[in-house]
This record gives C-alpha cells, sequence and structure tokens, in this order.
C-alpha cells in the first residue's frame, strides 16, 4: 500500500515538474511566428534574423529540459 501511494506521488510530482515545458512551447510558437513575420516584410535581413531566432529558440528549449530533467529526478531518483 505504502508503494503505490509513493509511486502516486512521484507521478503527480513529475507531471506538475514538466507543466513548466508550457512556458517554453508557447515561447518557441511565439518567436518563430515573429521571425516568420520579419522575414516576410524584410526578406534581405533573413540571415540576422533566423540567427536571432535560432538563438532564443536554444535559450527557450533549455527551460523545457531543465523542467524535464527534474520530473527524470523525482521519477526515478528520488526514494
Amino acid at each position: 500500500m505504502e508503494g503505490d501511494l509513493t509511486t502516486l506521488g512521484k507521478a503527480i510530482g513529475a507531471g506538475l515538474a514538466m507543466i513548466g515545458a508550457l512556458g517554453p512551447g508557447i515561447g518557441i510558437g511565439v518567436l518563430v511566428s515573429g521571425a516568420l513575420q520579419a522575414i516576410g516584410r524584410n526578406p534581405d535581413a533573413s540571415g540576422n534574423i533566423q540567427t536571432n531566432m535560432i538563438l532564443g529558440i536554444v535559450f527557450a528549449e533549455a527551460v523545457a529540459i531543465y523542467c524535464l530533467v527534474v520530473a527524470l529526478i523525482i521519477l526515478f531518483v528520488l526514494q
């Protein structure tokens, strides 16, 4: 009985930790949308816009990876 309750707590904790990945998902969508609009308005600046877009995606994705690492630690490391 106690093991089932621990497993339930771990699953809930990991799920709550992954809620943090919602922000980077939305942020990346907004970032790419803005970059595509900017490239559509000024195609000559596409190289500079793409560089900045990729850098922004990397930083936003890092937050989602941190959330995943915390969730995995909750599931597999904590007793």
